[in-house]
């Protein structure tokens, strides 16, 4: 049965950036190779289970599903439009320091990741004795990504 938007799938994937390096995979041995379980200690690493037309993948790997079947295996080359989007210097805002960090109830610091209030993540960029400017942008946005997926089962 080939994947239609409204399907339920089940998939395991590798994301990778131009150079190679894994971004992102359901399988914890390449996880461990990559210092994923590092960075993510709390993940469960394992297949993705997810309603096509949802939109709980990007907008490519959504559209590169339809018309697969279980059982198969595809490569994925995402263009940032697909993925991310482009990289945007817009994306940043600044805050007063002491504004901020009442806000988020601790001292700023630069790589600090942030939730805004209509739920957009943020990461601090620049900490100065007056202001702290966060981006909002996505770490990812501006990359070509390539998905290595398997397909375990349409519904």
């Amino acid at each position: 049965m080939a994947i239609t938007t409204g399907d339920t799938v089940t998939i395991e994937y590798t994301g990778r950036l131009d150079d190679g390096s894994v971004f992102d995979t359901t399988d914890e041995s390449v996880a461990e190779e990559a210092g994923l379980l590092d960075e993510q200690p709390n993940r469960e690493f394992e297949p993705l289970t997810v309603e096509v037309g949802e939109g709980n993948l990007i907008e490519g790997m959504e559209e590169g599903l339809l018309g697969l079947e279980a059982g198969d295996s595809e490569t994925l080359t995402l263009p940032p439009e697909e993925a991310y989007g482009e990289a945007s210097d817009d994306q940043s805002r600044e805050f007063e320091r002491g504004r901020f960090e009442e806000m988020v109830g601790q001292e700023a610091a630069e790589g600090m990741q942030v939730q805004a209030q209509g739920g957009a993540s943020g990461t601090v960029t620049t900490v100065s004795d007056d202001a702290v400017e966060v981006s909002f942008q996505h770490p990812l946005a501006g990359e070509t990504l390539t998905f290595e997926i398997d397909v375990l089962s349409v519904e």
